[in-house]
């Protein structure tokens, strides 16, 4: 059944002051974004209960959490909702089993959607049932930390950037089973980071938030293509490209198919026709009027002028472009823009000199 979350909060700390009004699908996963001090994490405490916002509204569909103006208030206990910080806080005097145990505990009456079994395999911990806490690395402490969450039959998942303190390699190892998350439980998911490409891989939806407000809200491209946000997020202006493998060249290059046309990139290990997603920065993208056959850049695709913005950078224009329905944007000098004639409508060609792989 599809509804709506809806969280509206007003947090005034002297210094910083959260105002907030968002509308966010009840399926897949919205990603709060934004540098450290934006809100991100004082919004997720909001939703969870966990602070309450003298000026609040909270609710999953029908169901109100949260509604100051009647003065209803459910505590966090009483929520349908499992929550996810940076640290696990696996109880260490209980193995793995009895911290999932335990997440299951607290589901006593609702509808059981999931067993301790299907989660451990869906969680990759199932070799690890017995071992105690102290035996875990980061990544598998943290895949027990949302087992635990999500045994406890949550209508909400809150994830406060569970990334964050893990290194690359334990980021890597876990980042395949949120993923799977994704794909195969309907459960929302509000995920809080400030690492753009763990949401360029995993998000749904976007929200933008900047010094405790709301700047932008919707579908990941939709926000990502915009040429009007302010510097702190123009400067790592890029897409997101969902993508299909092709074939794996003899050359050791895979290509990749969209709507747009095909890209290339370092050979890959994931078969064909595999779904994955690609990230494009605007500042590996230039423009050019017919194609280019004397050129390293490989990708070149066919694309339409829609709009174009300056940005912060003295001489430097933001151009958002169109190739088969896929919107990618461009960073060009002003000097490149005007010798090119580029202007909404143009038909032109879009060189991408690097794409990023994500999954």
């Amino acid at each position: 059944m599809t509804f709506q979350i809806s969280a509206k909060f007003r947090v005034d700390r002297g210094a910083f002051q959260l105002d907030v009004d968002l509308s966010l699908p009840g399926h897949g996963i919205s990603a709060l974004f934004g540098h450290s001090g934006s809100g991100k994490t004082t919004c997720l405490r909001a939703m969870a209960g966990l602070e309450r916002a003298p000026a609040g509204y909270f609710a999953l569909g029908e169901e109100i959490w949260q509604d100051e103006s009647r003065r209803h208030f459910v505590p966090t206990h009483r929520r349908a909702l499992g929550v996810v910080f940076q640290e696990a806080s696996l109880f260490p005097h209980l193995s793995v089993r009895g911290n999932l145990a335990y997440g299951q505990q607290r589901a006593a009456g609702a509808g059981k959607r999931f067993a301790l079994p299907e989660i451990a395999d869906l969680l990759g911990i199932a070799h690890l049932l017995d071992r105690q806490p102290g035996q875990l690395s980061g990544g598998e402490r943290q895949r027990v930390a949302i087992g635990r969450a999500l045994l406890a039959e949550p209508r909400l998942l809150l994830m406060d950037e569970p990334l964050a303190a893990l290194d690359l390699k334990r980021k890597l190892e876990i980042l395949p089973y949120l993923e799977r998350l994704h794909r195969e439980l309907a459960i929302p998911i509000v995920y809080v980071s400030h690492a753009p490409d763990e949401v360029a891989r995993l998000a749904d939806h976007l929200v933008l938030l900047d010094e405790g407000r709301v700047v932008a809200s919707g579908a990941l491209n939709a926000v990502l293509s915009r040429i009007d946000l302010p510097a702190a997020f123009a400067d790592d202006a890029g897409v997101v490209v969902e993508v299909r493998v092709a074939a794996h060249e003899a050359d050791q290059l895979t290509r990749l198919e969209f709507p747009g046309g095909a890209i290339f990139v370092s050979r890959c290990a994931e078969p064909v026709d595999s779904a994955l997603r690609c990230r494009i920065h605007a500042r590996d993208v230039s423009l050019a009027l017919a194609p280019q056959a004397q050129s390293s850049i490989l990708n070149c695709v066919g694309a339409v002028v829609v709009a174009l913005a300056p940005t912060d950078t003295p001489g430097h224009m933001l151009v958002r472009l169109e190739a088969g329905g896929q919107p990618l944007l461009a960073r060009i000098t002003r000097r490149s823009a005007e010798k090119l004639g580029i202007r909404p409508g143009l038909a032109l060609y879009a060189q991408i000199k690097a794409v990023a792989l994500l999954a």
